[in-house]
């Protein structure tokens, strides 16, 4: 991955091991990269040090030393929550603007995976908070193999089940044989318009775009069947009330209206401050259909306020859509918590929300 640090889930002698620890040390070159962690060796179980990558796209690896799973009653939890805390911490302090991370400790040392991804997420979340505050902006990407490790709540999963199978239009063989979806209607905007921002950056997750252009393709469709209670916090119409308006004035009065600042939004959101500022400037920018849907998640919108801000974008949701129905749901539940949507997305195989 192309950010200033990768963690290396690695053991306490900082010693060339197997798995990702292995492949780490062949890829940045053996012997530098041996030496470097000689000069640290050993660390402490949660401690983490910092050696450059040599050969590696990264100009850092963050080296932390997980705990062997026994039981969860020996202090994993908290000593695994110091590995994502003092990598983080350390690679704010090196000045770094970007890392990734393994799932630690989740491989041979034995952390049950969803337990593992728990941890994960809530120190991560938890270090953007504090660092939003400090006013040190950090991507942090979590890399995992497989689906193993989302296991979302067995009740949220089975509500998403049941929607998926009320609103989503599934795709049917046409008369010729050939595959088509039920649309109503479909527009390509003009070679001129300017490019989306692409929401998943290469090398996080080896999956195929499985809506396309989406960035580029808005699909209008018939207005939602699906139930749209206004939630509680709604803002007042008046404030989407004219949607010819540029994209980032109807966004940044939104802001205003939920009380919200930038830098709680463009985090709720799951993008970046350099994405956000491109948006927030305009200049004839247009974000992604995704980066949109995130922005309203971020803003806490219902989903009439949904659409609309869809359609400012010229955008909609659509039912023809896995993606659309599934942030659908939860937008019609009033769950704004990006990181759950993303898993979710995750585990049927859809892109993710932000960057």
């Amino acid at each position: 991955m192309k950010v200033d640090a990768i963690v290396n889930a690695a053991n306490t002698q900082l010693a060339m091991g197997g798995g990702v620890c292995g492949a780490i040390f062949r890829a940045a070159g053996v012997s530098r990269m041996a030496a470097a962690c000689d000069r640290f060796a050993p660390i402490h179980t949660g401690e983490a040090v910092i050696t450059p990558g040599f050969n590696l796209p990264s100009r850092y690896v963050i080296h932390t030393a997980g705990p062997i799973w026994r039981d969860g009653k020996h202090d994993e939890e908290r000593l695994l929550r110091s590995c994502y805390r003092n990598s983080m911490e350390l690679a704010a302090r090196q000045g770094c603007a970007s890392i990734a991370f393994p799932l630690i400790s989740s491989g041979i040392y034995g952390y049950p995976k969803a337990e593992a991804l728990h941890v994960a997420l809530d120190e991560i979340r938890r270090f953007l908070g504090d660092a939003a505050d400090s006013g040190h902006d950090l991507d942090v990407y979590l890399c995992v193999f497989d689906k193993t490790a989302f296991e979302i709540s067995s009740s949220i999963d089975k509500r998403l089940r049941a929607y998926i199978d009320d609103y989503y239009v599934a795709e049917h063989e046409d008369t010729l044989g050939s595959r088509t979806y039920e649309l109503l209607a479909l527009q390509r905007f003009s070679d001129n318009k300017p490019k989306a921002d692409r929401a998943v950056p290469s090398g996080v997750l080896d999956m195929p775009d499985f809506l396309g252009d989406m960035g580029e393709t808005p699909v209008y469709s018939a207005p939602s069947a699906a139930p749209s209670p206004k939630s509680a916090g709604h803002v007042d119409d008046a404030v989407l009330s004219n949607l010819d308006e540029p994209f980032n004035i109807i966004l940044l009065r939104l802001i205003d209206a939920k009380g919200y600042s930038d830098v709680e939004v463009y985090k709720r959101a799951n993008i970046n401050r350099k994405l956000f500022s491109k948006i927030r400037c305009g200049d004839g920018y247009m974000p992604s259909k995704k980066t949109v849907l995130a922005l309203a998640i971020a803003l806490r919108l219902n989903i009439d306020e949904t659409q609309d801000i869809l359609a400012c974008a010229g955008y909609a949701l659509s039912h023809s859509v896995k993606f659309d129905v599934i942030v659908e749901f939860f937008i019609v539940h009033e769950m704004f918590d990006v990181f759950t949507i993303n898993e979710m997305l995750f585990r049927y195989d859809q892109p993710l929300l932000g960057q």
